[in-house]
């Protein structure tokens, strides 16, 4: 199936209700439009939940498939590769490119802290081992 899509949207370009259909889709793995509606904490018309699922795939972070006649969307990407594309652009705003400002920001502020950033520069440190290992 072709695509009709960007491939690198800007995550920080995302409305709300983009963001909260996009987080259904993550969570259930794959989903047609009426469970989309069905999951989402305001009624809106069918009409707004296609558009958006439509907008979605457009911008590249959903695709569809058929079944029947029922348009199933999955994600085209993981929740932690865009996640990561919208750390970059406040890395780039505002750490002028330094990840290093960034962490220590974020421990300085608290929403991360220094055991949760030990632990993970051990798991950093055992996948580059096992990367090593592979070669």
């Amino acid at each position: 199936m072709a695509r009709n899509s960007q491939p690198h949207h800007d995550p920080a370009e995302l409305g709300e209700l983009e963001r909260e259909v996009l987080g259904i889709v993550w969570r259930r793995a794959d989903a047609s439009a009426d469970q989309v509606r069905e999951e989402l904490d305001r009624p809106l018309k069918d009409s707004t939940i296609r558009t958006v699922l439509r907008r979605l795939e457009e911008k590249g972070y959903l695709e569809h498939s058929l079944d029947n006649r029922t348009f199933i969307y999955r994600p085209s990407e993981s929740r932690q590769r865009v996640a990561g594309r919208a750390v970059q652009r406040i890395v780039d705003w505002f750490c002028a490119g330094s990840v290093e400002d960034l962490l220590v920001g974020m421990v300085d502020s608290k929403v991360v802290s220094r055991a949760e950033l030990e632990r993970l520069a051990r798991r950093i440190a055992a996948a580059k081992k096992q990367e090593g290992d592979k070669a």
